[in-house]
C-alpha cells in the first residue's frame, strides 16, 4: 500500500477499493440553497467561476474532461504538462480551471480560451489558466470515493506538488456564514459548503451546497432578436429551460455583450437556425425573433425571477459546453 495513505486508520483503510483505474466518473454536483449555516462537520471552499474538469493521468498520459465527458485537453496544453511533471503514476483528480480578472476568477476572460480548439493556438493566448484541485477520486491502484471527504483532501494534498498553474482548493472550517459575507465583499461569485464526512457521489447531492452572491443559473439558448440600431450579429438571446422535458421560457438576454461575442455567438446561432419555435410554452417573442435547435447553453447573471417566471435585467456572461441542454432546469 502506497505511502500516500499510510495515516489512514484500519477502518479508513478498509474503505479503500482496490481496482484498475476507470475510463470515466461521473462528477459530484452540489445543489442550490438559499440557506447559510455554520457547522463544524462541514468546510467551506470560494466558488471558482471556472469550466469544471477532471483530470485523468495515466503514467505519461495527462487528459482533461469537462463534466459531460468532452475531452479539452488542446485548450489547456500548458495545465497538461505541468500535471505530466507529477511523481504520482495514476490518479483521478476533480477540479476548477479559471483565469483571473484581477483578483476574481472571472468566466467571461476564460471564454476567450474555452474557444480554443487547437494546442498551437492555446499557447499563443494571452489569458493564463489555472487549475485548482478540490478533490481526489483516484490514485496508484485505490479508489478514494468511498472515503470521507476530509481524508480525500489530505491525501490530495500529500500526491500533488500545488505550485505554478497547479492550486490546491484551501477551505475553511465550520465558519460558513462568516465566509459568506467575506465572499459576497470581494465580489467572489459565493462558496461551497461541503460535508467533511461524506463519500463522493457521482450525481447532484445535498453534501455538496451552493451558497451564491448573486443570482445565475445556466439557460438554453432557444432563438435571437434582429439587432437593432448600430449594433451587429443580433439583438438579445431568447432563453428556456427544462421543466418535465418542456421547453419553458425565461426571457431575452440583450446585455454582456462585446462586438467579438456578437460575432461569434451569432455565427453559433445561425448555424442550428430552424423556422419553428423550440419553446413549449411562456413564450412572448414578438416578430423580429429567429429560432434555433435548443442546444446552446448560456450562464447567465439575472436580479430575480418574476412571478409570471421571467428573468429581470438579465446578463449574459458566456456560453457552457460542460452541460447538455436537456439537463437545464430552474434553480430557484
Amino acid at each position: 500500500m502506497t505511502k500516500l495513505i499510510e495515516f489512514l486508520d484500519h477502518n479508513e483503510r478498509a474503505a479503500l477499493a482496490k481496482r484498475s483505474m476507470p475510463r470515466w466518473s461521473d462528477p459530484m454536483l452540489a445543489t442550490l440553497t438559499e440557506e447559510r449555516f455554520n457547522h463544524k462537520d462541514w468546510i467551506f471552499e470560494r466558488k471558482l467561476d471556472g469550466e469544471r474538469v477532471l483530470v485523468f493521468k495515466k503514467d505519461a498520459s495527462v487528459e482533461l474532461f469537462s463534466r459531460n465527458r468532452k475531452n479539452i485537453s488542446k485548450t489547456y496544453p500548458e495545465l497538461v504538462e505541468r500535471l505530466e511533471e507529477e511523481k504520482i503514476a495514476r490518479c483521478i483528480l476533480d477540479g476548477e480551471i479559471v483565469a483571473f480578472s484581477g483578483k476574481i476568477t472571472s468566466f467571461s476572460r476564460l471564454q476567450q480560451r474555452m474557444q480554443i480548439k487547437k494546442s498551437v493556438e492555446a499557447r499563443k493566448s494571452d489569458v493564463a489558466v489555472f487549475l485548482y484541485v478540490f478533490d481526489i477520486l483516484y490514485f496508484d491502484g485505490y479508489a478514494t470515493e468511498d472515503l470521507a471527504l476530509r481524508r480525500r483532501k489530505e491525501i490530495l494534498r500529500r500526491a500533488l506538488r500545488f505550485e505554478g498553474s497547479l492550486r490546491f482548493t484551501p477551505h475553511r472550517n465550520e465558519q460558513g456564514v462568516a465566509f459568506y459575507q467575506q465572499a459576497c465583499h470581494k465580489g467572489w461569485e459565493g462558496i461551497i459548503a461541503k460535508d467533511a464526512n461524506a463519500a463522493y457521489a457521482h450525481s447532484r447531492s445535498r453534501n455538496w451546497l451552493k451558497f451564491k452572491c448573486s443570482k445565475r443559473q445556466e439557460l438554453v439558448v432557444g432563438g435571437w432578436t434582429e439587432p437593432g440600431g448600430q449594433r451587429r450579429g443580433f439583438g438579445a438571446l431568447l432563453v428556456g429551460y427544462y421543466q418535465e422535458k418542456k421547453l419553458v421560457y425565461a426571457g431575452k438576454v440583450g446585455t454582456g455583450y462585446n462586438g467579438e461575442t456578437l460575432r461569434r455567438l451569432h455565427r453559433q446561432l445561425v448555424s442550428h437556425e430552424r423556422s419553428t419555435s423550440p419553446f413549449d410554452r411562456g413564450e412572448d417573442t414578438g416578430s423580429t425573433v429567429h429560432y434555433c435547435t435548443p442546444k446552446l447553453v448560456a450562464e447567465i447573471g439575472f436580479n430575480e425571477w418574476t412571478e409570471d417566471g421571467r428573468l429581470r435585467h438579465p446578463r449574459f456572461i458566456g456560453l457552457r459546453r460542460d452541460k447538455e441542454a436537456s439537463e437545464v432546469v430552474r434553480e430557484g
